[in-house]
C-alpha cells in the first residue's frame, strides 16, 4: 500500500512537535501554465496540474484529466478540532484547494487575548503553537503527496494580534487576515489601541512576506442593505492597503477581500459587476481575493451553489488571484467535510469550463456598466473626501459614517458608532520614552539602537524570528479537552480502523437524509424529524426545509447521529472486476465485431435497467460498437436461445428482476441448461442482471458472469471483451 493509500498518522504528526520548524514562510502562488494540453483540450487560464488529485466526476469521461484554474483557490476549514482539521486539509488539497483558511466555527468570533495551552481555543481558531504547528507539519506532507505548496492562513485580530502574529511568523504562517477597522467596528476595539497594534502586526507581518487579506467585505455581510455600501467597502480597502504599506508591506502581499453585495433573486449582475470592476479599476496593483456573497445565504446548497457560480462568473470576467469557497454551512453552522470539497469543486469547475472567457467575452466599452463604474468610483471618492473633512477617520466612526444602509452620499443613521476614548483596551497606550529600546527584530516605530549594534537583536544573541531554536514550545495544559484525550477515547475505534459516519469530527456519527413529505413546510419538519428517531438516530435536528407548495409538499434534509461502528474486516466485498479502457473496447469491437442477443425474460416486464446498458443514449454497449438485438420483456428464455442461434450472437444478456421463488435463479439456471441443449454454450456468452443478482449467483447457476445495481454500458462492454479473449 502506497503512501497515499494510507491515512493519516495523528499521532505521528503530534510527535516531536516541540522541534519541528517550518520549511518555508511566505505566501506562494501557483505557477501558471499557459498553453497546457490535457487529454484531447488544450487550456490557457490553467496552472501546473497536480501529482495526485481527484478530478471532477465527469471528467471520467475525458481521460480523467484535472486541469487547474491559474488562480488560488481557499477552502475554509473550521470544525475547531485540529486534529480532524488536518484530514479536512487533506481532501481539499486532493480536490485542488492550495490556502487553506482555518476560521472560527460559525457564529462564533476570535481571541480578545493569547491563551498559550488552550486545546482549541475560542471558535475553534488554531492560534496555540501546537495547533499552528500541527497544521503546518500536517501540509508539509499533503504538499509532497499532491506536488504542490499549500498556504496556511488564520487571523491576526483582537487586542492579541501582534502577539498573534509574532507567532504566526515564528510558526510559517502564510497569509492571515489584519485589518484594524475589523476590531474597530465589529469588535469595538479602542481605534487608537486597534491602529497601533494593526503597525505593530503588520510589521511583523512583512518581514516574513505573509499575504494580509483585509476585512472590508464586514460592512457587506453587516449592513441592513449590503447592495448599498459599495462606495464605503472600496474606502476601507483604501484605508487598509494604505496603511499596510506605510507601515512597510509590499503591493504584492496586500490582497482585497472583495465579496459581490448581492445575489438572486436580486438582479446580482447588473449591481455586483460594476463593483467589480470599478474596484479593480481603483486599485490594480494590488490582488485581488473574491469570496461569494454569504449574507444572503440560506441553508439549500442548490441555491448557495448558484450564487457562488455567478460569483465565479464576475471572477473570472474581471480578475481574481485567490478564489475562496465557502458554504451552505455557513447558513446553517455546519461545518461538514463533504461540502467544503463541493465548494473547491464548484469553483474549479466553473473557472475550468469559463477557460478563455475573456478571449471570447468582452465588456463593453461603453454603456449603462461603465456609467455605474464611474458613479460608484466617484461616490467613493467623496466619501473619503468627506472623512477628511470631518476630521479623519476616527471622527468619522463616532459620527456613525461606517456601515450605514445608505448608499453615500445618502445616510439611514444606522451606521456603527464607536468612541475613541471607549471600546476593548482603552487607556492602555503608553508613550516611549526617548530612550526606548526593545531587542528584537522587524520593530515598528522609533527604536534607540546603540552605535555599536547592527541588529537590535544582537545583545540577547538573536530574538525568535532570527533563533527558532529560543522558542518556547508549550504543549495542550487542558488535562480533560485536548487533543490526546479525543484522540485516545476512539482509541479502539482507530486501532481497530471501524467505520462509523462523521461529517465534522472523528466518528461523530452524523448523517443526513432528504426526507419529501406531503404536507405543510412546518408540519413535515416535525414528522421528518420523527421518522428519523424511528430510524434510531439521535440528536435530530431539521437543516433544511423547503415548501414545494403550501399543502401539497416540502422537503426537509435531517441530520442526526448513528451509533454504529463497522468492522471492514467483517464484510462480505465481492471481487471487484477491473474494467477495460473505452479505447480498447472501442478498439477490440472494430478489429472484431461482435453482435448480442438482449431480453428481460420470464414474466418480468421490467425494461429500464436492460435500456440504460445497452442503449447508446445511455452509455450503453450500443456505443462501442456492439450490435444488439433487444427482443423486449416477458422473453421466454428459449426464445433468447433460438435468436443467438439464428444470428450467430457471441452472447446472451438477460434482466431478471422479479426474485419470488427464486424465479431469478430459475431463469438464469435454465439458459444454462438450453444453450447446453443445443450444443452452443461454449459458442455463447452468458450474462444476467437485476437488483438482486450478483456475479457470485450468476455463476452458480452456470452463466459467465451477472451484474447488480449500478451497472453500466462500460462494465458489460469490458466483460463481453475480455471473456471473448479468453475463449
Amino acid at each position: 500500500m502506497s503512501k497515499i493509500e494510507e491515512k493519516l498518522d495523528i499521532k505521528e504528526i503530534l510527535k516531536d512537535l516541540d522541534s519541528y520548524k517550518p520549511r518555508r514562510k511566505g505566501w506562494t502562488w501557483r505557477k501558471k501554465a499557459e498553453g497546457i494540453k490535457m487529454g484531447p483540450f488544450e487550456y490557457k487560464d490553467v496552472s501546473e496540474p497536480l501529482e495526485n488529485s481527484y478530478g471532477l466526476p465527469s471528467s471520467k469521461y475525458f481521460g480523467h484529466i484535472d486541469p487547474q484554474p491559474d488562480c488560488v483557490i481557499t477552502s475554509e476549514i473550521a470544525s475547531g478540532r485540529f486534529e480532524d482539521d488536518i484530514r479536512r486539509m487533506r481532501m481539499a488539497a486532493w480536490h485542488g484547494a492550495d490556502h487553506i483558511m482555518v476560521i472560527r466555527t460559525a457564529g462564533q468570533s476570535h481571541y480578545d487575548g493569547l491563551i498559550e495551552g488552550t486545546p482549541e481555543g475560542i471558535g475553534g481558531v488554531p492560534i496555540t503553537r501546537k495547533q499552528v504547528r500541527a497544521s503546518r507539519k500536517a501540509l508539509d506532507m499533503i504538499e509532497d503527496e499532491v506536488g504542490r505548496p499549500i498556504n496556511l492562513h488564520s487571523y491576526v485580530s483582537g487586542v492579541a494580534g501582534p502577539d498573534i502574529a509574532v507567532l504566526f511568523a515564528e510558526e510559517g504562517i502564510n497569509g492571515a487576515h489584519q485589518d484594524p477597522q475589523y476590531n474597530v467596528l465589529y469588535r469595538n476595539v479602542n481605534m487608537q489601541r486597534s491602529f497601533v497594534d494593526a503597525a505593530v502586526a503588520k510589521k511583523v507581518m512583512a518581514s516574513v512576506d505573509m499575504l494580509q487579506i483585509d476585512g472590508a467585505h464586514n460592512a457587506n455581510a453587516t449592513a441592513r442593505e449590503a447592495w448599498k455600501v459599495m462606495p464605503e467597502l472600496m474606502v476601507q480597502h483604501g484605508i487598509n492597503s494604505m496603511f499596510s504599506m506605510k507601515v512597510g508591506m509590499d503591493k504584492e502581499n496586500i490582497s482585497l477581500s472583495t465579496v459581490p453585495p448581492t445575489a438572486p433573486p436580486a438582479p446580482c449582475m447588473d449591481l455586483d459587476l460594476p463593483y467589480a470592476v470599478a474596484l479593480r479599476q481603483l486599485f490594480k496593483d494590488f490582488k485581488m481575493r473574491a469570496q461569494m456573497n454569504t449574507k444572503y445565504m440560506e441553508s439549500d446548497t442548490r441555491e448557495a451553489t448558484v450564487t457562488h457560480t455567478l460569483n465565479l462568473l464576475i471572477s473570472k470576467l474581471t480578475s481574481v488571484d485567490i478564489q475562496s469557497t465557502i458554504t451552505p454551512d455557513e447558513g446553517r453552522n455546519v461545518p461538514w467535510h463533504y461540502n467544503s470539497v463541493h465548494a473547491v469543486n464548484t469553483a474549479k469547475q466553473a473557472l475550468i469550463g469559463m477557460d478563455r472567457l475573456k478571449d471570447i467575452v468582452q465588456l463593453k466599452p461603453d454603456g449603462p456598466l461603465w456609467d455605474k463604474v464611474r458613479e460608484l468610483k466617484e461616490r467613493a471618492i467623496l466619501f473619503l473626501e468627506e472623512i477628511v473633512e470631518a476630521g479623519g477617520y476616527f471622527n468619522a466612526v463616532e459620527q456613525g459614517f461606517f456601515v450605514d444602509s445608505g448608499q453615500y452620499p445618502e445616510r439611514n443613521d444606522d451606521g456603527i458608532v464607536r468612541k475613541s476614548d471607549g471600546g476593548v483596551g482603552a487607556g492602555t497606550i503608553v508613550e516611549r520614552e526617548d530612550d526606548y529600546f526593545a531587542p528584537v527584530c522587524h520593530h515598528f516605530g522609533e527604536n534607540n539602537l546603540p552605535d555599536d549594534l547592527e541588529n537590535p537583536c544582537d545583545p540577547i544573541e538573536g530574538c525568535t524570528l532570527c533563533d527558532p531554536n529560543k522558542i518556547v514550545y508549550i504543549d495542550e495544559l487542558d488535562e480533560e479537552d485536548n487533543a490526546q484525550v479525543r484522540i485516545d477515547a476512539k482509541k479502539e475505534h482507530r486501532q481497530k480502523e471501524l467505520l462509523s459516519p462523521e461529517v465534522e469530527w472523528y466518528a461523530d456519527g452524523y448523517v443526513s437524509m432528504n426526507l419529501f413529505l406531503p404536507t405543510s413546510e412546518r408540519v413535515a419538519e416535525y414528522a421528518a424529524m420523527e421518522m428519523a428517531k424511528n430510524m434510531g438516530l439521535t440528536d435530530v435536528e431539521a437543516i433544511h426545509k423547503q415548501a414545494m407548495h403550501p399543502s401539497e409538499g416540502t422537503l426537509v434534509e435531517i441530520k442526526g447521529r448513528l451509533d454504529v461502528a463497522i468492522d471492514p474486516d467483517q464484510l462480505n466485498i465481492p471481487e471487484q472486476i477491473p474494467t477495460l479502457s473505452e479505447d480498447e473496447i472501442r478498439e477490440d469491437i472494430k478489429n472484431k465485431p461482435m453482435k448480442v442477443v438482449a431480453a428481460t425474460v420470464g414474466e418480468d416486464e421490467h425494461s429500464v435497467g436492460m435500456r440504460e446498458v445497452i442503449d447508446i443514449k445511455h452509455g450503453g454497449i450500443e456505443g462501442f460498437g456492439i450490435e444488439v438485438h433487444y427482443l423486449g420483456t416477458s422473453v421466454p428464455v428459449s426464445k433468447c436461445v433460438d435468436a443467438a442461434v439464428e444470428i450467430g450472437a457471441d452472447a446472451i444478456l438477460i434482466s431478471t428482476i422479479i426474485t419470488h421463488a427464486d424465479i431469478h435463479r430459475i431463469n438464469m439456471s435454465r439458459l444454462d441448461q438450453l444453450c447446453k441443449e443445443k450444443g452452443v454454450r461454449d459458442k455463447l456468452m452468458l450474462a444476467a442482471g437485476g437488483t438482486q443478482v450478483t456475479n457470485d449467483i450468476a455463476v452458480e447457476e452456470g452463466l459467465d458472469a451477472g451484474f447488480g445495481r449500478g451497472t453500466n454500458g462500460t462494465d458489460v462492454a469490458s466483460f463481453l471483451v475480455k471473456r471473448r479473449r479468453e475463449m
